[in-house]
């Protein structure tokens, strides 16, 4: 597998610098169950500076390469936005001496040409090239991008074409923790919009592998469109999967809108601490916080504002 550099086409928000005096402005605390836990994903911008630094900021607990886009059909290739290759492995090692967690995010915004699983083959295939290429299986004739780091697991960002056979993809995956004593060395994450079920998904989801959810709260979804769908969809998605830790997952924007979205909720920072974050932190489920993304995170210091929330 090799990644390709291609231009990002997110367009992310510049916070107000009045934003940095919000939170000394704030007089009433959040009151629920914060965790401090703060994921972000790292990958779409040449420009975002690289993954050692994002780590090095002591913001995040977790960071999610962004994309593994090309699969199931033969092929396997990568995207990170114009990032040279010959670094990421050592930022890697990098974050998880610093017990970062770093996991490498599969589909994105590609076309659904670009990768679906169309047949329980294809799932076989998918998995045991994301093994031999980014995790801790080392078959001769593999490319390993990332040279002999290995990334902690994989999350599930599936936002086009059919649903068929993920299911089978994260049991593969799963199965390889059969390698491991002690640890778990293939960890499945998923991020699903925010409108519950997933489509795309929930057949995945049910099969009760997957230790954290992501649940986008951003990005045009019809079902959950509504500032009062937050609330509404985070008790859905909590009350589904009482075993995997749920994220709240924002846009690095005072808005909470990336910059030409349409059709998306507006998470403003004031309503995200005042009636948000004491609503779903009520959760016995709630993991913290995911941004999107770094790039954006970079230029609005949203992640600093949010942490002490989160």
């Amino acid at each position: 597998m090799a990644f390709r550099r291609r231009p990002s086409h997110l367009l992310p928000l510049l916070l107000p610098l009045a934003i940095a005096l919000l939170s000394a402005s704030l007089c009433t605390p959040a009151t629920a169950k914060p965790t401090g836990q703060v994921t972000v994903f790292w990958g779409r911008n040449a420009n975002e500076g690289t993954l050692r630094e994002a780590c090095d900021t002591g913001l995040y607990s977790t960071v999610i390469i962004s994309f593994y886009s090309v699969f199931g059909h033969g092929r396997y290739w990568g995207d990170l936005s114009g990032h040279p290759l010959s670094t990421v492995g050592a930022d890697i090692k990098h974050c998880q001496s610093k017990h970062i967690l770093v996991l490498l995010s599969i589909g994105g915004n590609a076309t659904s040409s670009d990768y679906s699983l169309p047949s329980s083959a294809s799932a076989a295939a998918v998995a045991d090239n994301l093994w031999n290429a980014h995790l801790g299986g080392r078959r001769k004739g593999v490319y390993r991008p990332f040279g002999d780091a290995a990334v902690d697991g994989i999350d599930f960002y599936i936002d086009r074409g059919s649903p068929d056979h993920y299911d089978e993809l994260a049991r593969h995956l799963d199965g390889y923790n059969r390698f491991y004593r002690g640890r778990k060395g293939v960890r499945l994450t998923a991020t699903p919009r925010c409108g519950f079920p997933d489509a795309r998904l929930e057949k995945a989801l049910r099969t009760g592998l997957f230790e954290r959810i992501h649940v986008r709260f951003y990005g045009n979804d019809s079902k959950c469109s509504r500032t009062w769908d937050v609330a509404e969809a985070w008790e859905k998605w909590t009350a589904a999967y009482p075993k995997a830790q749920i994220y709240l997952g924002l846009a690095a924007a005072e808005s909470g809108v990336p910059e030409g979205a349409k059709g998306t909720i507006a998470v403003y920072l004031k309503y995200l601490y005042y009636d948000v974050l004491p609503k779903v932190q009520k959760a016995k489920n709630y993991g913290g916080v995911m941004v999107w993304d770094r790039f954006a995170d970079k230029k609005t210091g949203y992640s600093g504002v949010v942490k002490g929330w989160a």
